[in-house]
Formats: C-alpha cells, sequence, structure tokens
C-alpha cells in the first residue's frame, strides 16, 4: 500500500472519528484500516491516534498532520481531476457574490481581466455585506471576508488581509504616539459598531492574543465613514489594511503600534460541495487568487 493511501485511509478515520465508520466509509475491512495507521505511524515515528476497539482519539501530532494533509491532498484531487478533464471551456453566465466595499478594488479589476480573457463568459455580480445562500441567490461562488462559517461549503484560501491601527499625524502630534496597546486607554478611539469586536480590539503581544478596550466620543456602523473619521482626527482606528493603503502611502495616515497588530483576517472563495466545480469557476478562483496575492493587503 502507497503512503497515498495511508493518507487518505487517516484523513477518513479521523473524519469518521471511529476505525469502523472509516472503514465502512471506504468500502475496506477493519483490519486494513488498523494496519495502515500502524504502517503510517510507523513512517513518521510518532503516534497519530489512540484507539481502542470502542473509540479512538486524535493525538496533538496527529491533528496537526491531519490540517496539513488535508489541504495537500485537496490541491492534489484538484489538481488530478483538471488533468483528467477532457475540456477546460469557460462560458455561460457566471455569478459572483461579494461584499460591497472590497469589490470595486479587488473583485472588479479581476473580473475585467476575467471577461477580457474568456469572451464567451458573462458576469454577474451580487454586492451585500449580510452572509447570502449561495442557493436562494443562485451564485456560483461567493468571495467571503473572515473564517468559512458553513461546512456544507467548499472553501478556497485567496489571501489573508493584513489589520492595521492608524491615525492621522496631527492627531499623532497633538496627543502623542501610544507606544503600547494599553496606551490607547489614554487616546480617543473611533469604535466600529459591527461585527464581534466593537470597543474590544484583538491586538497581539508576543505572539498571543491581548484584547484591549477602547473608548471614543465616535462610534460607527459603517467601515468607510469609521475611517473616514479617522481621516479627519476624530481619533485613533483601526482597519483592515487595504481599506486604508492608500492613504498610508499619502502619508494622511500613519501605522500605529506595528508589533502589536491583530492576526490576519482570510478571505476565502466559497462555492457548493455537492454541485461540479464548472471550468469559468475554476479559472476565475485561480484569476483573482492570483491578483490578490500580488497586492499589498
Amino acid at each position: 500500500m502507497t503512503s497515498l493511501e495511508h493518507y487518505r485511509i487517516f484523513i477518513a478515520t479521523v473524519e469518521a472519528k471511529n476505525l469502523t465508520a472509516a472503514a465502512k466509509k471506504l468500502g475496506c475491512s477493519l483490519q486494513t484500516v488498523s494496519r495502515s495507521l500502524t504502517a503510517l505511524e510507523t513512517e513518521l515515528g510518532v503516534a497519530l491516534v489512540q484507539r481502542t476497539t470502542r473509540r479512538m482519539q486524535v493525538t496533538a501530532a496527529g491533528g496537526l498532520f491531519y490540517d496539513r494533509l488535508k489541504s495537500a491532498i485537496n490541491d492534489l484531487d484538484e489538481a488530478t481531476n483538471e488533468a483528467r478533464r477532457s475540456t477546460t471551456d469557460v462560458f455561460g453566465l457566471f455569478r459572483i457574490g461579494a461584499s460591497v466595499q472590497f469589490s470595486p478594488r479587488y473583485i472588479v479589476p479581476a473580473v475585467a481581466t476575467f471577461v477580457e480573457r474568456y469572451p464567451n463568459v458573462e458576469v454577474d455580480l451580487v454586492l451585500s455585506d449580510a452572509i447570502v445562500d449561495l442557493l436562494e441567490n443562485k451564485l456560483d461562488i461567493v468571495i467571503r471576508i473572515g473564517d468559512p462559517e458553513s461546512s456544507t461549503l467548499k472553501s478556497r484560501l485567496l489571501a489573508k488581509l493584513r489589520r492595521v491601527v492608524v491615525a492621522t499625524p496631527q492627531y499623532i502630534a497633538k496627543h502623542g504616539r501610544p507606544s503600547h496597546p494599553s496606551d490607547l486607554a489614554k487616546h480617543a478611539c473611533v469604535v466600529r459598531t459591527f461585527g464581534p469586536e466593537g470597543d474590544v480590539w484583538p491586538l497581539t503581544e508576543n505572539g498571543s492574543l491581548a484584547r484591549v478596550s477602547v473608548t471614543g466620543r465616535f462610534r460607527c456602523n459603517d467601515a468607510a465613514s469609521a475611517n473616514t473619521a479617522v481621516l479627519n482626527g476624530v481619533g485613533i482606528g483601526l482597519a483592515p489594511l487595504w481599506q486604508v493603503r492608500n492613504e498610508i502611502d499619502q502619508g494622511v495616515l500613519e501605522i500605529l503600534l506595528p508589533d502589536y497588530e491583530p492576526l490576519p483576517v482570510p478571505v476565502h472563495a466559497l462555492w457548493h460541495e455537492n454541485s461540479a466545480l464548472p471550468a469559468r469557476t475554476r479559472a476565475f478562483i485561480d484569476l483573482l487568487r492570483g491578483r490578490i496575492s500580488s497586492e499589498r493587503i
């Protein structure tokens, strides 16, 4: 049995949470699954699962191995399937869901390249900051910022979006530059009231999350307006870099506390798990991923 077969059996076992269930799913015997796991652990020199006749528990090493392996096997399967397809024609109506503010900067330029490259495809871009249902809205894919919430959708990571603390040079000259997250308590901060964070900013310190409570005289439920308030000197803001990159490059905003930045936020392409992935969807995801990954975001 090849290592690849051992890998697939290990993945199936972790997902089934039971050796017997994994054997049933794979259409093989319990002994085959057990021997495969033993061979893989011997090959790697580490215990991946702790198992008895009735239950199985993934070890810490096994969990880390599964996370990396699952992604690699998915990429391998996708590459294999693409190589086996007899046609790669890109045509037809392609409906994309995306957020309102992110789309003009990143999705629309990618769409412009896409329709120029593939003259037989039409694009319908549906913008909403709400989490929309793909089936209900007849979407082929949706570009979503943040961790995927639905296990029924397949996803591909496109990029990780950096977040920064910013203020105008005039604000800094008047009120000083914070050197540690705790200094924010002395400053006016622009609070975004949408999303789960609000007035508790998820900064980091020495690689660990340090939630910092902030206050200010201006609160807002819109990202563009919050950024404009920071530009007008109302206070210090926390924003995705892509939203304020131009202002930083122009020198009208400065990055503060660079050593304490929040963890980056992922942006994914998501599509239905039970549907065949058309060539146009694969082509657009590849194009968009290449375009976004080349940007300084």
